[in-house]
């Protein structure tokens, strides 16, 4: 069993771990908890009832958050001509719309947080999965990261006020950032209840039974505060 140090287990104390929680009291638990020196990430765990080697139970989607995420989005488009316009006017902090760029990627160069695509730069994205893919940054049409030219502005605004991607992995779990433990509690509330939204919105055909099964919050390193399942996926409804 790993050891914890002082800190966590002082945090611990504070969380009941028989008990889940209402929303809006395990965010605030979650915020109250973080004991970091650095400003903590505030995150969702949700363990969901589904089967992820069923591809009719896959979830993959995105949600944009009333707050952001309190950090700044750095955004690469790979685009060229008109569309690479486009994406300067609109803010991308880099275009990769030449094959010096896309050279540089492929050597491992990856200081951005999302990666945004034309369809017709693809077939060279393509080629670029092995750096891309296990950053979880490979654009993908699901994602909403493969886009018309005309719909750069809108993606690469989203993507920078703080949209966030959530997918199901392999051990049938979701995670998501829904801010930092510097926002105040209702800002982090709003934010979970915009990702609560989003992930009923998702739900697969597929789906049988319990669709969300368990809901914990918890700052970075901080103890896990179990939420209510049920009244997780009813906190949209209480905006």
């Amino acid at each position: 069993m790993a050891k914890h140090g002082k800190k966590y287990l002082e945090a611990l104390t504070r969380v009941n771990k028989e008990q889940t929680y209402a929303p809006l009291e395990a965010v605030a638990l979650a915020k109250e908890t973080a004991y970091t020196k650095f400003d903590s990430t505030i995150e969702v765990h949700l363990r969901m009832g589904l089967d992820p080697r069923q591809a009719d139970q896959q979830v993959r989607d995105v949600c944009v958050l009333p707050h952001g995420l309190g950090k700044t989005v750095r955004v690469l488009v790979f685009a060229q001509g008109e569309a690479a316009t486009k994406a300067q006017e609109a803010g991308a902090d880099y275009v990769a719309d030449s094959d010096e760029m896309i050279n540089k990627i492929a050597a491992g160069w990856t200081d951005f947080d999302v990666a945004i695509a034309t369809p017709e730069m693809m077939g060279k994205v393509g080629r670029l999965g092995r750096v891309l893919g296990p950053r979880s940054l490979m654009p993908n049409p699901k994602a909403g990261t493969v886009c018309l030219a005309d719909d750069l502005p809108r993606v690469i605004n989203e993507a920078k006020a703080g949209r966030v991607e959530f997918r199901l992995d392999k051990t049938a779990n979701i995670h998501v950032p829904i801010g930092k433990a510097s926002f105040d509690t209702t800002k982090l509330y709003e934010n979970f209840a915009a990702l609560m939204e989003a992930i009923k919105k998702a739900k697969p055909a597929g789906a049988k039974g319990s669709y969300v099964k368990k809901v914990t919050v918890a700052a970075t390193m901080g103890p896990g505060v179990k939420v209510d399942p049920l009244q997780a996926m009813n906190i949209a409804l209480e905006k």
